[in-house]
């Protein structure tokens, strides 16, 4: 998942964020056009993430509001399994 993200150019929104300002009647328009496309970007992982998701892992997630919370609790969940896998190489 993370090549297909990262051939997406999304890898690194997904991994750091949407970077919102709270006072947004004084951003300039330029700002105001990088935030909207940071959260079309952010709607495009994370539907890419939620499509790429078993239907019982994906119940757990759902409730998730970007694709950054979506990964890091899909990390979280598998990082045992990651230990795993090193583990019998």
């Amino acid at each position: 998942m993370e090549n297909f993200l990262c051939s997406k150019e999304y890898l690194s929104l997904v991994e750091i964020g949407i970077s919102i300002t709270t006072k947004e009647t004084y951003l300039i328009k330029e700002l105001k056009k990088v935030i909207k496309d940071q959260k079309l970007k952010d709607l495009n992982a994370k539907n890419y993430l939620l499509q790429a998701i078993d239907r019982s892992i994906l119940e757990t997630i759902l409730k998730k509001n970007t694709a950054k919370d979506i990964w890091n609790s899909l990390k979280q969940k598998y990082q045992g399994t990651t230990r795993v896998k090193h583990a019998q190489l």
